[in-house]
């Protein structure tokens, strides 16, 4: 049966809210497909802003591989801000997707993306605004199953009661095994109903649902074992990994925002994983291995990109860009190529030691040369080889100076406050840091316009990492550390104006802390922050720790509360939350390596030398895929006005 669009009833509210355009769709190389027309229909959401969702590689790659296939249809939705979602109940207007503007509720599956955990309130407030029971329990047939997935997915406990599934890992072909279970299960005429259809995504293995596992929980609170309550439901649930990336070119045709969004470039990924490790960086160890695109195959997915979308800016993304092993060619190859048309060329954040101002030069060659950007992450070289980033202080002053002294006039530097073991000393060494890096600069370049800013992230220790153990900083202990930073940077009259000084307080952290080693125990926290007004807890404006903090008295007579989710050590012997989820990562590496880092021991990066047993090349039946392959980025030609 054919679902109407609610667009009619939309549009009279569109000129009552902000940024209307945000709502309306009709994106350059969106798709609207016939709803009867489709087998299985997926709602696909990045639970934030339309700004900050649209530009998302992981939604933007699922929703052209669904729409691929003729059988399924795929739209998209955000999160509303709170002017519409006001409108929207007092108008009876459901949570809607951008493409067709139909109700999620009539969907098949509703997919949520999680970068990160602060996310959760918005996927309450999108179900709320359905029609969808917010506990899955209360769910029917007729109701989407709701899938969640990203990296806030590899530990999905907390949000268990409101999920009907969790995929982790890459989701290109993890969409598509589920899209064949549900279609046949609809096929058969939907036997054993809701119930069935889960078992069945369950049973492949790949596809976590919370309902089939009960949690027992030992007298101090801790976890005793998690285990499957129903027969031919896997112990261990795995990650998904898509091995050549070669084979999956996506997006092949990037959706082009109608509202100004927090990236308007075009975006290429050009590997997945990363090898460094980094004992704080969930995304480096849950991605691995490492998985190179071909340098043809980059080349081929932006010269198609931007024929498809008309952006001037192409982003070569990945959790380390320039350690492609291809890199320069890539950079120097895209430049050439693309001179003629200023095409300009962006990496993230670029390494200390992977910086050389040859691929710097090639990147700004055909765009504008804005700030460099370093993560040395630790203030001190004892905090550095505690958290595994083997970068000098020689490095980064010798980096720093090639920069400077080749033009750049602005160097960010980012760093985290609360690693462990990390004492006030370690803290004030970055104002030392950013002090030299100045005086460096003006010495380099003759020059007194020298600009740093040194940017602070608060440490929140993540599941499936070596600091999964480790014990969080208060918030009020985070904000003393930070104080006396900023004294410091402020203090010394030579320097204090040229550095700038951005920092988060420790409050958020806390809460990111709360929900990223939570249990299920937490929903009723998540629950309660809902239903007290809690939307967009990401947004500096719009959180609010006192309402975390009171909403943390759902967990009275628990015997936990929150300083036990966050700032509580724990030992090898307790069960995680998410010890049932495998993300390939062996877990006596991942203590092993713990212990390392209270050693102030480092560990080199496995690409280039013998393997150091994480386990995941064993668990994925692979092995790390690096090149050099040999070939160029042309003989595609270069193109002339």
């Amino acid at each position: 049966m054919t679902v109407e669009s609610v667009f009619p009833r939309l549009e009279a509210l569109l000129p009552h809210v902000q940024k209307p355009i945000q709502y309306v769709g009709g994106e350059l190389n969106s798709t609207v497909k016939e709803w009867d027309a489709a087998d299985v229909r997926w709602a696909l959401m990045y639970p934030d802003a339309y700004e900050v969702g649209l530009p998302n590689q992981g939604v933007m790659i699922l929703y052209e591989v669904l729409n691929e296939r003729e059988d399924v249809l795929a739209e998209r939705t955000y999160s509303v801000w709170p002017d519409l979602e006001e409108l929207m109940r007092k108008h009876d207007v459901p949570q809607f997707t951008v493409d067709a503007h139909r109700p999620v509720k009539a969907f098949d599956v509703f997919g949520v993306s999680f970068s990160t955990e602060l996310g959760y309130t918005n996927l309450l407030t999108a179900l709320d605004l359905a029609g969808i029971p917010l506990e899955a329990a209360d769910r029917t047939e007729d109701d989407p199953v709701v899938i969640a997935g990203g990296h806030a997915a590899f530990n999905p406990e907390p949000i268990a009661d409101f999920v009907d599934c969790a995929v982790l890992g890459d989701g290109e072909q993890a969409v598509l095994q589920i899209t064949d279970v549900v279609k046949a299960w609809k096929a058969e005429g939907r036997p054993g109903g809701r119930d069935e259809l889960l078992f069945r995504l369950a049973r492949t293995g790949g596809v976590y649902v919370p309902r089939f596992y009960d949690v027992h929980y030992l007298a101090d609170g801790r976890i005793e074992r998690v285990v499957p309550n129903r027969s031919g439901v896997p112990w261990r649930v795995t990650k998904h990994t898509v091995m050549d990336l070669d084979e999956w070119p996506y997006p092949k045709q990037p959706l082009v925002p109608l509202a100004e969004t927090v990236h308007e470039r075009m975006s290429v990924e050009i590997f997945r994983g990363c090898t460094r490790g980094c004992r704080f960086c969930q995304a480096g160890m849950i991605t691995r291995p490492v998985r190179e695109r071909s340098i043809t195959g980059i080349g081929d997915m932006v010269e198609k990109g931007l024929k498809a979308t008309g952006f001037e800016e192409v982003g070569l993304l990945s959790l380390s860009s320039a350690d492609h092993t291809e890199i320069g060619d890539i950079a120097k190859g895209l430049a050439d190529r693309y001179e003629e048309e200023k095409i300009g060329l962006s990496l993230p954040s670029t390494r200390v030691d992977a910086f050389n101002v040859d691929l710097a030069n090639e990147l700004t060659r055909n765009g504008r040369r804005s700030g460099l950007t370093f993560a040395p992450e630790g203030g001190s070289e004892r905090l550095r080889k505690v958290i595994n980033k083997m970068v000098s202080e020689e490095d980064l002053i010798r980096t720093v100076a090639t920069a400077y002294g080749n033009g750049w006039r602005q160097v960010k530097l980012y760093f985290m406050c609360g690693l462990p073991t990390e004492t006030d000393e370690d803290v004030l060494q970055i104002a030392e840091m950013a002090k030299k890096v100045i005086a460096k600069g003006r010495e380099v370049s003759g020059r007194n316009d020298i600009r740093c800013t040194v940017s602070i992230g608060g440490f929140v220790p993540k599941p499936h990492t070596p600091f999964q153990w480790a014990p969080q900083l208060s918030s009020a202990d985070t904000d003393a550390r930070l104080a006396k930073l900023r004294d410091a940077i402020r203090s010394d009259k030579r320097y204090g104006r040229a550095i700038g000084f951005r920092y988060h307080d420790g409050k958020p952290g806390i809460v990111e802390g709360l929900l990223s080693r939570g249990d299920r125990r937490i929903g009723r926290v998540i629950k309660a922050v809902y239903e007290d007004g809690g939307r967009f807890d990401g947004w500096r404006e719009h959180f609010s720790y006192d309402r975390w903090m009171r909403a943390a008295g759902a967990l009275a007579g628990t015997g936990v509360d929150v300083d036990w989710y966050t700032t509580r050590e724990r030992g090898y012997e307790e069960v995680l939350p998410w010890d049932h989820l495998d993300s390939g990562l062996d877990k006596d590496w991942m203590w092993e390596d713990w212990q390392d880092a209270l050693d102030e021991v480092e560990l080199d990066d496995c690409r280039w030398t013998p393997c150091f047993d994480c386990g995941v090349c064993p668990s994925q039946s692979t092995e790390i895929q690096i090149g050099p392959t040999g070939k160029k980025l042309l003989p595609l030609t270069v193109v002339n006005k």
